[in-house]
């Protein structure tokens, strides 16, 4: 699997959200424009010294990471409002899991490019889960109905 982010804007979330990569040896995907500099404290202090073991690629717009990395793969977009909901969503193994800013979500005009869409089920006493939180949950969802765990076990 892969996870893609699209215009991420909050320094914390993404270090962690390499952390998981880290963890789990899955690609990360930075669309530009981002809102920090890679160089950025915070970015690193919350991957802390895992970022040698995040294989991180910067990409100018979605079109390009479709175009190498994202060919042949599904875009599952996420939302917190609309799609599936993960626990009945069926994965594939290499799936490219594409998670909005944090501010805005994903454009309506990307989601005609969707292999299909998850969410999250939650409660409505909050709008939405963090950005790292649920890039977990996805994520593990996504592997464990793939059998990407299976190795670790």
């Amino acid at each position: 699997m892969h996870i893609v982010l699209y215009h991420p804007e909050i320094p914390p979330n993404t270090g962690n959200i390499a952390r998981l990569c880290a963890a789990t040896n899955t690609r990360l995907h930075l669309i530009e424009p981002l809102g920090f500099s890679l160089d950025d404290r915070y970015l690193k202090r919350a991957g802390l010294d895992y970022w040698p073991n995040v294989t991180l690629a910067l990409w100018p717009d979605l079109d390009a990471y479709r175009s190498d990395q994202g060919a042949g793969r599904r875009l599952i977009m996420t939302s917190a409002r609309q799609g599936t909901p993960v626990h009945k969503f069926r994965f594939r193994a290499d799936d490219a899991l594409l998670f909005g800013s944090e501010s805005t979500g994903l454009p309506p005009e990307l989601w005609n490019l969707a292999a299909g869409s998850v969410r999250i089920p939650t409660l409505d006493t909050v709008r939405s889960l963090n950005l790292s939180t649920a890039a977990g949950i996805i994520l593990y969802q996504g592997l464990i109905r793939t059998g990407g765990l299976a190795d670790w076990l």
